[in-house]
């Protein structure tokens, strides 16, 4: 029978889709890219000293790329050419975005079919969608392979170039990037924010009001002072990063301790009354529906999933047919999909929940092309959570449930209510005086408020509500509240203007302002897209790499630079300006979507970027002009107190000088941030970790003096053993004719004893006997029956015995001083385990494969976790936690590991020939896209 083939990227994808299509389509799974740049090592030998030899691309030439098949695709290239023979039209069907297109036209010219080729796109996998997509095939869109290619070579010729420089000037393994240069940048600069930040104290005051009429009388309300005679009571907002207050002076008060305790005593004999009343309707509409970003921002407020999880689980759902392609910056829905939301916003919640017209919503971004559409439940009738709770569990689950909620939301009414303001007052019954505030007379007027909000329809509230970051100057976040008084949604009495309203337990509360808050990966998502920088659908991707190459580091959600960074970032800006520059990145982005929609061409951009153009360097320019980088300068960044921190190949250390003048120098712990590394810091780092200056004592066997020091493995242990006295010259044999004096050789220097601290010790709380314990490592038990001792040692793998060759574990440190030759005979009586342990119980269990059909596990193994059916392993990634791993994506790495095939063997060396080998014939070179 005639077949059609079809070629989608992902296994998951392809075993999603088949039961839609007939029997006479056979669907197979690229698995990604087949092929792309190779390193330039790779090139063939003849290629090496030509245009290809530095980037795999020709610059000099129309930026030529040469491609060649990856390694691990020849097998599954090989089996779709066969599989091509059979078949009678070919269906490219990988996703509708750039790479996907790219992709495509990989396969399209490795390939080279003979039989008639179609491309067919759809953004979601529901039967439905596949039998329209089969129906609209259309050519391929080069432009779009053209503004991929460009990226690609851009990316190659940025990294090529810059991150050398990094190497020779930091530290080797560093690399720069378009995008993840400029988001380090991003994260250090708000680092420079908070470490240049001084914090100003300021004090306001509460209490508690009651009073209200009719059915509200006796209604309690809190209030807070925010006026005293008409002017403004300061909060944090009202104060600059260098702890001053901002504006003209005498525009706020600035209440001290003293001015607000004063207050709280001149008003507690006042009587208060109300001074004005505000109310106004409250109306709030819902959020769009999701786009790449949204999606991973809100991910990260409501579920704690990090960007590549989020990605990584919205993958997993697209590909199954639960939601739609999940690279898009649209915020449009199809009609289908709006009535959908309509439809099942009116049965769930009722007909007054939904708006007469259907909500549309425009794209912030005025290049949206990754896809086109949000991201939403897929077919014309969505699934309730309820319906798929059954199939999805986890993190895939939540995910649904928040994708769902959120595009049902968007086609709801809007929340209405009404919001109040109350407004207090009464005049001071004493007068008082304070530094910040200066004199404030008696029968000044203060002023305090209260306001709230009362929702009487929650319209989308009902099905959902979008988070958000933590701000500055919100309440918790420095005490500096709204100025306001009071919380948003607090119920306040029906009080008038004139109403008397009691008071009780006024209170006065001192705050100290706060720096600018750290980013999490939901608002450095955020500011890249606010800033156009790189697409939404790459942020998962680049805030991965800046924290795998340790330019970021975690603190719960929040995200700090590392010092490294701090280096990188400084001699980015100072010697490739541009290339980290904001608008300039962002520009590069725009100039991508211009070529991908045919209105710029892409070797005159290329051309203009690398050679540059006029008097503004390219990218060629800049790295053949640098002039001289001081490397320790680059890596050294003073603290104060005459100290400097050094970035070094080992991590970040300090140097100074103690009291005596001597030299200091200490490794700086991971736990310590850049912002909170201060004078005072560095200097308590220098006198109580500094390298070899913990002195311990001396042992009372040996005289030599014991210290601790921290090394490049850890804190350890050791003895200071003088150099031995330098030997005479050995006199002359008085014979005559003797030659030179012969020198004695001198006694090798004795070899000091080390010892690594346990776990459960420190530089700080180590005494000089438990390094003299350390030191005596390894300790005798005792001896067999045999005569053969046994030790107890600590090893790089934790501690264990030895009997000759025989070793076995222990399961504490403390084991090491403490057993005894009886209960190390026991452990010895044991059968030895061979390998690596005995077989233990699976982690967690899967169900079954459904190309192997055999039983799916996690296990621990040697490497770290992996799935295995039993005859294939696959060992999870970094982003793949034990706990939540899905049983799609388990089955997903098992399928991209069997299409690796079994790893090859190293060929035996055989003896060189005598004859000389013949010349290869150059490689041909891959045909041009466009015909």
């Amino acid at each position: 029978m005639p077949t059609k083939l079809v070629i989608v990227e992902s296994p998951t994808k392809a075993r999603t889709i088949t039961p839609f299509l007939g029997s006479d389509y056979e669907v197979e799974a690229s698995v990604g890219h087949i092929r792309d740049l190779p390193q330039p090592s790779e090139l063939p030998p003849e290629m090496k000293k030509g245009p290809y030899k530095k980037f795999a691309v020709n610059v000099e030439e129309g930026f030529d790329p040469y491609y060649v098949v990856d390694a691990d695709k020849k097998k599954k290239v090989a089996e779709l050419k066969r599989k091509l023979k059979d078949a009678d039209e070919l269906y490219l069907a990988t996703d509708e975005d750039r790479e996907g297109e790219a992709i495509a036209w990989h396969l399209l010219q490795v390939l080279n079919p003979k039989v008639p080729v179609k491309r067919m796109v759809f953004h979601e996998i529901t039967r439905e969608a596949i039998v329209r997509a089969l129906d609209a095939t259309r050519e391929l869109d080069t432009r779009l392979v053209d503004a991929q290619e460009t990226r690609r070579i851009l990316d190659r010729l940025y990294g090529y170039e810059v991150s050398p420089v990094l190497w020779r000037k930091i530290g080797p393994g560093l690399s720069a990037g378009r995008v993840q240069s400029v988001a380090t940048r991003l994260v250090v600069e708000r680092e420079r924010e908070r470490m240049a930040f001084r914090s100003a104290s300021y004090w306001d005051v509460t209490g508690e009001f009651t009073g209200g009429r009719g059915e509200t009388a006796g209604t309690a309300f809190r209030a807070r002072l925010t006026s005293l005679d008409g002017t403004r009571v300061a909060t944090g907002r009202d104060f600059d990063d260098a702890g001053q207050l901002k504006g003209r002076a005498g525009a706020v008060v600035h209440l001290d301790a003293d001015a607000a305790n004063g207050l709280v005593s001149a008003l507690a004999e006042a009587s208060f009354a109300v001074s004005s009343v505000e109310t106004k309707p409250y109306t709030r509409r819902p959020a769009a529906p999701f786009t790449t970003s949204t999606l991973q921002q809100e991910a990260s407020r409501k579920l704690r999933m990090n960007s590549r999880a989020a990605m990584r689980t919205a993958q997993s759902l697209y590909e199954n047919g639960y939601i739609t392609y999940m690279r898009t910056d649209s915020v449009t829905l199809s009609t289908e999909a709006i009535a959908a939301a309509r439809r099942q916003a009116a049965d769930l919640y009722g007909p007054e929940y939904v708006p007469d017209s259907p909500r549309l919503y425009a794209n912030k971004s005025k290049n949206a092309q990754e896809a086109h559409e949000a991201i939403r439940p897929a077919g014309d009738h969505f699934r309730t959570p309820a319906q798929v709770a059954k199939a999805l569990s986890g993190d895939e689950f939540r995910l649904y449930e928040l994708i769902w909620k959120r595009t049902v939301a968007s086609q709801m009414a809007d929340a209405r209510g009404s919001t109040a303001s109350v407004r207090m007052r009464a005049s001071t019954t004493a007068e008082l005086t304070s530094a910040t505030a200066g004199t404030l007379a008696t029968g000044t007027a203060a002023e305090f408020s209260a306001s709230g909000t009362v929702i009487t329809f929650r319209g989308f509230l009902a099905a959902y509500e979008e988070g958000k970051d933590a701000g500055r100057y919100e309440d918790g976040a420095d005490g500096a509240g709204s100025g306001k008084g009071g919380k948003a949604d607090a119920r306040l009495p029906d009080v008038r203007e004139g109403d008397a309203v009691a008071h009780d337990d006024l209170a006065a509360d001192g705050h100290e302002t706060s720096p600018p808050p750290r980013y999490t990966e939901a608002s450095l998502t955020a500011a890249l897209e606010e800033r156009g920088i790189g697409r939404p659908s790459t942020y998962a991707a680049t805030i991965a790499v800046v924290v795998d190459r340790g330019y970021v580091l975690r603190r719960g959600q929040a995200l700090f630079p590392s010092w490294l960074a701090f280096s990188v970032v400084r001699l980015l800006e100072e010697h490739f300006g541009s290339l980290v520059d904001y608008d300039f990145t962002a520009s590069m982005e725009s100039d991508l979507d211009r070529i991908a929609a045919g209105n710029q061409d892409r070797v005159e951009w290329l051309t203009q970027f690398y050679f540059g153009e006029g008097d503004a360097p390219g990218l060629s320019g800049l790295v053949n002009d640098l002039g001289d980088i001081d490397a320790r300068d680059i890596n050294s960044i003073p603290v104060g107190d005459g100290i400097t921190l050094r970035v070094g190949r080992y991590g970040p250390y300090l140097e100074g000088t103690g009291p005596d003048g001597a030299a200091l120098r200490a490794s700086v712990p991971e736990d310590v941030a850049p912002d909170e590394l201060t004078a005072e810091k560095a200097r308590e780092l220098l006198e109580t970790r500094a390298d070899g200056d913990v002195e311990l004592g001396v042992d009372p066997d040996t005289g030599f003096q014991v210290v601790a020091k921290n090394g490049r493995y850890g804190p350890y242990v050791t003895e200071v053993i003088p150099d031995p006295p330098a030997e005479e010259p050995a006199a002359a044999d008085g014979e005559a004719g003797a030659a030179k004096p012969k020198r004695k050789k001198a006694p090798a220097k004795q070899k000091p004893r080390t010892g690594s601290l346990l776990k459960s010790m420190s530089l700080e709380t180590v005494t000089l006997e438990q390094a003299l314990q350390l030191m005596s490592l390894p300790r005798v038990v005792g001896v067999d029956a045999e005569g053969v001792e046994i030790t107890s040692q600590n090893g790089r793998y934790g501690p264990y015995l030895k009997k000759g060759t025989d070793s076995r574990s222990l399961t504490t440190e403390e084991q090491i001083f403490e057993i005894t030759l009886e209960e190390a005979l026991a452990i010895y009586a044991q059968p030895k385990q061979r390998g690596r342990a005995a077989a233990t119980p699976p982690l967690r269990e899967l169900g079954n494969d459904p190309v192997s059909e055999k039983p799916v596990v996690v296990k621990d193994g040697r490497f770290g976790p992996y799935v295995t059916d039993g005859t294939t392993n696959a060992t999870l990634r970094k982003e793949d936690a034990v706990e939540t791993i899905t049983p799609e994506r388990g089955y997903e790495l098992l399928a991209e590991k069997r299409a690796k095939g079994p790893a090859k063997k190293p060929a035996a060396r055989k003896p060189a020939a005598r004859k000389p080998a013949a010349k290869k014939a150059p490689a041909k070179k891959a045909p041009a896209k466009k015909s």
